[in-house]
């Protein structure tokens, strides 16, 4: 499911900021209730991002399972807080046109992680393994390590 927010020039998904003393889940289904006027049963989760952001700071985004709503679900949709003026649902390929690459790129390896039941570790909305990582050793004697020259 993509929304389109009000304050915003892409579609987007539900959800929003974690607020002091809530754990990223509750705030998932506070966001949810807000946006949508729904409650639901959020699942698993699918996804953490690191997104690097030099303006606003750096940026750790929790993607959890919203499951599957029912028809009821869907027709008591409602735009509570007025951040949102419209939802759909769209296919994989539709995602690319309607958002921003890197959510593109988040909610694509989502969906991976859902059909595998895998959460995914993604850096700016890719998926990267420890073993892509460089280790930054301190250097020796105001040397840099051998392996990192």
């Amino acid at each position: 499911m993509l929304v389109r927010p009000t304050y915003k020039p892409y579609w987007d998904i539900p959800g929003g900021y974690v607020e002091a003393g809530e754990t990223p889940l509750a705030a998932c289904v506070r966001e949810v209730y807000e946006e949508l006027g729904l409650n639901v049963a959020v699942g698993d989760l699918l996804a953490v991002d690191w997104a690097p952001h030099p303006d606003e700071g750096d940026k750790v985004l929790f993607i959890f399972d919203g499951g599957t709503l029912t028809s009821e679900q869907l027709s008591n949709i409602g735009f509570r807080d007025g951040e949102i003026k419209e939802w759909t649902f769209v296919t994989d390929a539709k995602l690319d046109e309607l958002t921003i690459p890197r959510l593109a790129r988040r909610l694509h390896a989502a969906k991976q992680a859902r059909r595998r039941a895998q959460a995914r570790y993604l850096e700016n909305g890719s998926p990267i393994r420890s073993g892509d990582v460089p280790v930054r050793r301190p250097p020796v004697d105001g040397r840099p390590a051998a392996g990192d020259r």
